[in-house]
């Protein structure tokens, strides 16, 4: 099979401009297993006509960026339209395959709520081509992608390696809307994507046996134009961002995750464990400014244990918050990363004139699985948030959206909270009595030693209600602790 050069000189690989470019957000099992979560269904967004690329080109890095990450792919390009046509039958509406790349700006992502429109838009952004490959001539599920920078190879997959086969986005598209004539689909991108630098080359290919697209080639430059405040959101990145465009926190160069301290064992003896019995024990190894003060629990008889993942806001300001506050901003980000077990603790400088979260958040949190939430601001949908049954501390209720006082900032940093610093995490534990903070390695010494005092205090609390006084008892002088401690061995 010979493959066919492109018609038009203006667009690589096609012999029309599309009018529809729409990609796959995952669908490689390597690309998802690397993610951490794989879908039950494909999910899509669009991209301009205007981010394509001829082979050859360059892409700029924007000024004041660095997560410029490329995304080798496979293109299909839509021949004979396509509307509500089955699975069966949906590849012969495929005219041709070739390569692509998905460049995409990390820098930007967390500002368009998935639908990657700045952040995967840009001009230059999907590079495509040189040649195309016969859909008539090739199996769907036997084409290889491989992937380049600057010579070393760096993806190496097949179609045999996805969630969704190629027919299967094809017949889903079309159920959704027409795909016409020279429309181009980006079928998502194997584990192996990473971020590129200025005078960094990516290659990338497709090939069917031995027919080949050729190597489609993208030189990364440095642009000089930086993003404009005063008419939308700046870039910004933190280490989540950095982490998913390396592809982990190592390649990131970012230190590993600290074990976890927060064992099952430990759990349920903290659950134990009155949040003023670890207060006590943490007091006598001198750690007083552990206590997240002014927050109560909705509910009587919560008990929260859990990890801490941390949100910051800071104090409202209209600009600040047209460029960090709408889109998938930072508060956004937490309630949807949070893990099981896992406590979001929220830095609201004490502010109580809004809400920090709403039903909407305290949904997503509780489907996340995480232990808890504890904010020292108001809470909205008060009610609702109670019906939810999440255990939520908080300083009351208050109707006002988060603009009105916070702009979400930050996740996973240190944060001030109720007067007491919290690092991500360390452990969280609350109750009718509040709400403490305990570093993790102190964390199974002072369970030990709070649940010891735990039995000593539950045996002079039954001498009391026995009719003895305190004096001697409570504290124990000698004879009261050699008794104690001969109780104690007999058992």
């Amino acid at each position: 099979m010979t493959p066919t050069e492109p018609h038009d000189p203006r667009i690589p690989a096609l012999t029309r401009r599309p009018g529809k470019i729409i990609a796959v957000h995952l669908a490689y099992a390597s690309r998802a297993d690397q993610r951490g979560r794989r879908p039950a269904h494909p999910s899509y967004f669009f991209k301009p006509a205007s981010s394509l690329a001829l082979t050859g080109a360059s892409i700029e890095r924007p000024h004041g960026t660095e997560l410029l990450a490329f995304e080798g792919e496979i293109a299909l390009i839509i021949g004979e339209p396509a509307r509500r046509v089955g699975a069966d039958r949906a590849w012969d509406h495929v005219a041709a395959v070739t390569a692509a790349n998905d460049f995409g700006l990390y820098d930007l992502r967390a500002n368009d709520k998935g639908s990657n429109v700045r952040s995967k838009g840009g001009d230059g952004y999907t590079p495509i081509g040189p040649a195309l490959l016969d859909a008539r001539e090739v199996d769907p599920a036997g084409l290889r992608l491989r992937t380049w920078v600057n010579g070393d190879l760096v993806q190496d997959d097949t179609t045999a390696g996805l969630i969704f086969s190629l027919p299967q986005m094809v017949a889903d598209l079309s159920q959704h809307f027409t795909l016409e004539t020279g429309d181009v689909i980006l079928t998502g991108t194997p584990a192996g994507s990473s971020v590129v630098v200025p005078g960094d080359r990516v290659e990338v290919e497709v090939s069917a046996g031995d027919a080949s697209t050729g190597r489609l080639e993208t030189t990364v430059v440095q642009g000089t134009h930086a993003f404009d405040a005063s008419l939308g959101s700046l870039p910004a990145v933190d280490d989540t961002q950095r982490a998913e465009a390396w592809g982990s926190r190592e390649a990131a160069g970012l230190p590993a995750p600290e074990p976890a301290a927060l064992s099952p064992e430990l759990r349920d003896k903290l659950r134990q464990i009155p949040v003023a019995g670890l207060s006590a024990q943490l007091r006598k190894r001198g750690l007083n400014n552990v206590t997240i003060d002014g927050v109560r629990p909705m509910h009587p008889g919560t008990k929260l244990v859990g990890t801490a993942r941390t949100l910051r806001f800071v104090p409202g300001r209209e600009d600040l918050f047209a460029a960090r506050g709408g889109g998938y901003n930072a508060q956004k980000r937490a309630f949807d990363s949070v893990g099981e077990g896992e406590v979001i603790v929220i830095e609201a400088r004490g502010e109580t004139g809004s809400g920090t979260l709403g039903d909407i958040l305290a949904l997503r949190a509780q489907a996340r699985g995480a232990a808890g939430i504890v904010t020292d601001g108001g809470v909205r949908d008060y009610d609702a948030v109670a019906e939810i049954g999440l255990p939520v501390f908080s300083r009351g209720a208050h109707p006002a959206v988060l603009g009105r006082r916070h702009v979400p900032w930050d996740v996973d940093v240190a944060i001030g909270c109720g007067g007491t610093t919290i690092e991500p995490g360390d452990i969280i534990v609350g109750d009718g009595d509040g709400v403490i903070v305990i570093p993790p390695a102190l964390a199974e010494e002072v369970a030990d030693a709070a649940l010891a005092q735990e039995e000593e205090d539950a045996w002079v609390a039954a001498q009391v209600k026995a009719g003895h006084p305190v004096d001697g008892l409570f504290p124990m002088n000698a004879e009261w602790r050699a008794r104690y401690d001969a109780e104690r061995g007999e058992r």
